[in-house]
């Protein structure tokens, strides 16, 4: 133990320091422009567990909200009520935490998956530049979607690798012929069952619904109405189907215990399925969260198959069964149409409505009519500048490996093609809708880290590559600290910093400077002020003085005068609500303008 613990310790400090770093600033964060309407769907898909098996029915947010996986945010707000019950802060400043928590285990995954390909330092030095960049620590405290998403992918991937690299094959000689027999039996039943219990569950509603109202016409045609002796056809089809479903919980639990019973008598089998289950299940959460999670157990297959050859088989198929499963069960939007909802949900996710306009290059187009140069500028200015650099060189190392020194083609190549550059070439030349700058594939980045510690790894003495590695993580270090509590908000010096960037493209999309606004008129508003807020007014209202009288333009009411407006700049709402009222107060980092405060 004293070993392994040596041997962690710079990913051990690293996590502490980043966690100590963490709970001095977390209560700096702002609360992000839609966080209140994901935990307002977590709140539904939390009663879905106490409403389908009372009346069948799951709460619906009526939006897209519903096609979200919402497995993470469920998570997050059991785990902040449960926070809150020791420590009496504000339920976002422990959302927030939390999100943090998710991160630094992410940036423990890719330190574990870096260690697969390189030496100690060149993994330690990449996961210190992947941890270190404004982008990913900024949205690591506000992002409920997008960090926990490239956290999950990240674990995933590793215990999905280290599941196929200590799976032993069952020991099917050793078996009796009448035990593997009936083990199959037992679970070829159950699975066929599983599966046409998801696809009949709505068939089955719709019979049970038919039935009613077919009893309920014949009552009508004989003058016979629920008041006048008839029973209430909808109150018996509801109780038919909730009936349906809380038989068919009984028979899935009890048909687990029982194939349980019997794979205990073949131990082999029995070590094999439980081998797979935890990886598999966090294949199902990560799914759970986005719909896109399946693509890392594609990348968790491919290693399967590079490694186990035909025994990937029976290895591939428990993974996807235990997987699917642990997606159906934390998603309830999926219980009443399992198959329909998921294709409804791929559908909607990969056609995202986003209506509002996106900036790029001090232009504004639409979220489906993005130039094709749109993701390769982002990320070329988004991440620090040694990036690309490293990225490049560790590029090179390897490919002049396959094609010079005719080395074996290097898996870890093969999964930086896989995972990075044939989503963002399917990104690109699809022109998926994207919108928020790049925060939905940041999922997708960890492979140019992981290349930039293949540059390290190339690096001798061992001096100049620690000293290249202290070299490369300054920039993010320094202007992480600037642009504090705002690091999301980052770019690099290719196009001058945040001021360069400034109404060229987007900067606070997420309106967190609206806390800082909140904390400065508390301090300097007199009692009972009037306050016109343009844009996210809910995030103002999170943070303000109880007496203090918030409009906008999502109220019906107005007053005649006010003392205050609040606009971000985002949409230049700044410019178009009081453009002639003086300036009172800005926030602003590197003299680009995030919210500006004005005395109408």
């Amino acid at each position: 133990m004293k070993r392994t613990f040596l041997e962690n310790r710079p990913i051990i400090l690293l996590l502490s320091a980043g966690l100590l770093l963490g709970i001095l600033t977390f209560r700096q964060y702002g609360e992000s422009w839609d966080e209140q309407q994901f935990f307002k769907y977590a709140d539904r898909a939390l009663e879905a567990y106490s409403t389908w098996p009372r009346t069948g029915t799951v709460p619906l947010t009526g939006n897209t909200y519903d096609n979200y996986g919402p497995a993470y945010v469920m998570f997050v707000a059991l785990g902040a009520h449960l926070l809150g019950l020791v420590f009496p802060l504000m339920t976002s400043d422990l959302r927030h935490f939390i999100y943090l928590l998710t991160y630094l285990v992410g940036v423990g995954a890719f330190y574990q998956l870096c260690m697969r390909w390189l030496g100690r330092n060149a993994a330690f030095g990449a996961t210190l530049l992947f941890a270190t960049q404004p982008l990913f620590w900024g949205h690591a405290f506000i992002s409920p979607k997008d960090i926990p998403f490239l956290a999950l992918f990240l674990l995933t991937i590793v215990f999905g690798f280290r599941m196929i690299d200590t799976v032993r094959p069952v020991d099917s000689e050793s078996t009796e012929p009448q035990a593997k027999r009936l083990l199959l039996l037992v679970t070829g039943a159950w699975i066929i069952a599983v599966v046409t219990l998801l696809v009949a569950t709505p068939l089955i509603h719709a019979w049970i619904e038919n039935l009613m109202a077919a009893a309920q016409h014949t009552n009508a045609a004989a003058g016979l109405t629920p008041g006048t002796g008839a029973p209430d056809q909808a109150a018996m089809s509801r109780g038919y189907f909730v009936l349906f479903v809380r038989l068919s919980a009984i028979l899935i639990v009890l048909s687990i215990a029982l194939m349980a019973w019997f794979w205990r008598r073949v131990p082999s089998a029995y070590q094999f399925v439980l081998s797979i289950t935890p990886a598999a299940a966090l294949l199902g959460f990560t799914t759970s969260v986005r719909i896109l999670g399946p693509f890392a157990g594609l990348m968790v297959a491919a290693y399967a198959v590079w490694t186990l050859r035909k025994r990937a088989l029976l290895v591939l198929l428990t993974y996807g069964l235990i997987a699917a499963a642990a997606m159906y069960l934390t998603w309830p939007y999926l219980w009443p149409d399992p198959i329909g909802h998921l294709i409804e949900s791929v559908r909607v996710m990969s056609e995202y409505p986003w209506r509002g306009g996106v900036l790029f290059d001090g232009v504004v187009y639409g979220s489906t009519d993005l130039p094709q140069s749109y993701l390769p500028v982002l990320l070329a200015i988004q991440l620090t500048e040694p990036v690309w650099f490293l990225f490049a060189a560790g590029l090179a190392i390897l490919i002049y490996g396959v094609a010079v020194k005719h080395h074996r083609p290097n898996a870890l190549l093969i999964l930086a093609l896989a995972w990075f550059l044939l989503p963002l070439l399917g990104f690109i030349f699809t022109r998926s809708p994207l919108y928020d700058n790049f925060r939905q594939v940041i999922f997708i980045l960890p492979p140019v880290f992981l290349l930039g510690g293949v540059a390290f790894e190339n690096i001798r003495p061992s001096w100049l590559q620690g000293a290249l590695i202290v070299l490369v993580l300054l920039p993010g270090i320094v202007e992480g600290a600037r642009l504090h509590p705002y690091e999301y908000i980052y770019y690099n010096r290719f196009i001058g910093g945040v001021q360069g960037a400034f109404r060229k493209y987007e900067l606070d999309y997420w309106g967190t400077s609206y806390r800082e606004a909140a904390v400065y008129l508390n301090r300097a508003a007199p009692a009972n002020a009037s306050v016109w807020v343009e844009g996210p007014t809910h995030l103002l209202q999170v943070y303000i003085r109880p007496d203090l009288k918030i409009y906008s333009t999502y109220e019906a009411k107005r007053a005649a005068h006010y003392d205050y407006m609040v606009a971000i700049t985002r949409f230049n709402l700044d410019l178009q609500s009081y453009p002639d009222a003086p300036i009172d107060h800005v926030i602003e980092r590197e003299g680009a303008l995030l919210t500006v405060i004005k005395k109408p």
